[in-house]
């Protein structure tokens, strides 16, 4: 059976937008004479209004840097990368380390894999050009195409020993995948009588080590690697500037978005529709070399819009669906990166009231958080203490009586996996460097008026201040508005 343009669309991801969609998609379509497609018709909603509102560079400013070229870091970091965690490791006598969460194994190494319940882990000596590996066998076209210097394989969890791959089906013994990596490192043979782990082994898997490799030390050196990863370096700074170049286009997009078809729309709508129209171009732009592996990893941006009651809640439950309406507070957020670097980039909005008021408490709060983020910017600098920023944003809520509208810290740790330490926060003693990347989110929550505040961004750390890698604006001409 032919199906029409329309009978696709509506069983697609974008038919869940509605059909006050598709009644506006239908109205451009049937004044063009030739098929218009999805893409087509939102790139007409981007009337580039609110894009050229986005804030321009400085004079003087600390940052951001320059947007990256590549679509992921280069190999030529990850073996630069490795080097320096083994200069570290070898000042304390550890001339070997074995790293088993996935999120060192891709930092070291830039081996981007799924995560799911299969073990798999990477071991180097100090000498070693190559990393070796444990992996299932559904990685193994991944994990020998990139940086492979050899490994052992097993074929899926739980594993019987066997390799329906290979022809062999056998119903054998399950294996003890923590004595098949030992078994593994054994005999690839270590350097020296010290292996760095990234975490402490539990006392079954120390046991299991004692037996396998008597001789052998281990040592925890996953605050080292962490240490290691929270700076970040130049060419991890460009990758997320660049990731942020598309969310804040995202956010222009959507803006204008909300600004043209007003109270007609859910914030699904907007935040589908934004997500489809900025991630068609971020695709288009990277190489992506036909599907090849390596290319376009982990990129992509993901845009969440929320609008009325379910803004006052920090971790809401409840899904993002409802018609903006006026007299609410809305925010447009999410995430994006492009190879696994950037972050999130949220904007809180106050939409006028019938009468083209803004409501004062709504004004309050998103006032005192508002400028909470400016002081975040400014207070992060090399020198200081995490919890003395915390300390200065709170007393600050305090002073201007919003105390009950405080749930959470101002801001954690960025990095690829979202939130990592340290952490803006009272207890949080960590001393600041330049390049460590937090959020920014002071945020305010009211639900008994159903409304709330919260927004983000990445700060990263200065030597006078800090700077932020979105250019969206933080002003009233921007985020208060009137539909």
């Amino acid at each position: 059976m032919k199906n029409s343009r329309r009978d696709f669309a509506q069983t697609s991801a974008l038919g869940l937008l509605g059909a006050g969609f598709f009644s506006r998609f239908d109205k451009v379509a049937a004044a063009q004479t030739s098929l218009t497609s999805t893409f087509d018709f939102l790139q007409r909603q981007a009337t580039g209004k609110s894009e050229a509102l986005l804030c321009k560079p400085a004079p003087g400013e600390e940052g951001p840097p320059a947007p990256a070229t590549d679509d992921r870091l280069t190999l030529d970091w990850n073996k630069r990368t490795v080097a320096r965690f083994k200069e570290k490791l070898a000042q304390d006598g550890v001339h070997a380390f074995l790293v088993r969460n996935p999120l060192n194994t891709t930092y070291l190494t830039g081996y981007w894999h799924t995560t799911t319940e299969r073990p798999e882990a990477t071991f180097m000596n100090q000498d070693d050009p190559d990393p070796w590996f444990m992996y299932p066998a559904l990685d193994r076209d991944l994990v020998r195409t990139w940086w492979f210097g050899g490994g052992k394989t097993y074929f899926d969890f739980k594993d019987a020993g066997s390799f329906p791959n290979e022809g062999s089906v056998v119903q054998g013994k399950t294996v003890d995948l923590f004595r098949f990596l030992l078994e593994g490192i054994k005999e690839h043979g270590i350097q020296g009588k010290k292996i760095g782990v990234d975490g402490e082994l539990y006392p079954s898997e120390s046991a299991k080590a004692r037996e396998i490799l008597p001789d052998i030390e281990w040592v925890n050196v996953d605050p080292m690697l962490m240490d290691i990863r929270i700076v970040k370096t130049p060419e991890e700074l460009a990758l997320w500037r660049r990731a942020y170049v598309y969310f804040d286009r995202a956010h222009a997009f959507a803006r204008d978005y909300i600004l043209t078809h007003g109270t007609d729309i859910t914030d699904y709508e907007v935040a589908m529709a934004t997500q489809f129209w900025i991630n068609q171009q971020l695709y288009s732009d990277l190489k992506l070399a036909n599907g090849t592996p390596h290319h376009g990893v982990k990129s992509g941006v993901e845009v969440e819009v929320r609008a009325g009651p379910v803004t006052a809640y920090p971790h809401p439950n409840q899904p993002y669906f409802n018609r903006i309406g006026r007299g609410v507070a809305l925010q447009v957020s999410g995430g994006a990166s492009i190879g696994g670097y950037g972050g999130e980039n949220y904007r809180m909005y106050i939409i006028a009231d019938k009468a083209g008021e803004f409501d004062s408490h709504m004004r309050k709060l998103w006032e005192v958080s508002q400028h909470c983020c400016d002081m975040q910017v400014d207070l992060q600098v090399e020198g200081a203490s995490c919890s003395s920023v915390a300390y200065k944003i709170h007393k600050y809520q305090v002073e201007n009586g919003v105390q009950k509208y405080i749930y959470h810290r101002p801001a954690h740790g960025s990095g690829v996996e979202g939130h990592q330490p340290p952490y803006l926060a009272l207890g949080d003693y960590t001393v600041l460097q330049k390049n460590m990347c937090f959020s920014e989110e002071p945020g305010l929550f009211d639900p008994e008026n159903g409304c709330g505040f919260n927004w983000s961004d990445t700060v990263v750390t200065g030597a006078k201040s800090g700077y932020r890698m979105s250019r969206v604006p933080y002003s009233r001409e921007w985020c208060w508005i009137k539909l």
